[in-house]
């Protein structure tokens, strides 16, 4: 940095290293909980393009402001997959389907198919939306019991991908990436 002892000088350098410091740390935190080994010559102050963040693919805690997305059914019966996650470590509802409980956010996704879905991801985007003070880490919502695939999952969550407080799964990342070329 070139750096002359002005006062304005001074005060970019304090707000260069801020940014930079608290961009590494985010870095690091992103890359631990991907399980990603996190090696000392990786170059974290780094500016460029970068890869969205990817939920891991399994998840068993959360740090605080982050919400486990999962996939539900209306009646809120949360037996398996990651809706028992969800109840098991993260305070889902015996009996709520949608919407936000404990430490978690339900998408209802056993009731029909990808058209009566939609609406529920559309509440919760908007819902990411109006709390960027959370950071939602969005599961393969109807890839698992629903018996989706995840090409026809991804693309509900397309306007989620621009979102900086959404993290989605690497497939649905991929299928939407895909989808916008």
């Amino acid at each position: 940095m070139n750096f002359q002892a002005t006062h304005e000088d001074t005060r970019r350098m304090w707000k260069d290293y801020r940014e930079s410091t608290s961009g590494y740390y985010e870095k690091v935190r992103m890359a631990k909980m991907r399980g990603e080994r996190i090696f000392e010559d990786k170059d974290f102050f780094a500016k460029g393009p970068e890869s969205p963040r990817t939920t891991p693919d399994r998840i068993t805690s959360l740090n605080p402001g982050e919400i486990f997305v999962f996939g539900s059914n209306l009646q809120g019966w949360h037996g398996g997959g990651a809706a028992a996650t969800a109840v098991r470590y993260f305070g889902a509802i015996w009996g709520q389907g949608v919407g936000m409980q404990g430490q978690c956010y339900a998408i209802p996704t056993m009731h029909g198919g990808v058209d009566v879905i939609r609406p529920y991801v559309d509440e919760f985007i908007e819902f990411a939306r109006m709390h960027p003070e959370l950071t939602f880490l969005v599961t393969r919502i109807g890839c698992g019991i629903a018996g989706f695939r995840d090409e026809q999952m991804a693309p509900l969550f397309a306007d989620a991908l621009d979102l900086p407080n959404v993290v989605l799964p690497e497939s649905f990342v991929k299928v939407i990436k895909w989808r916008r070329s």
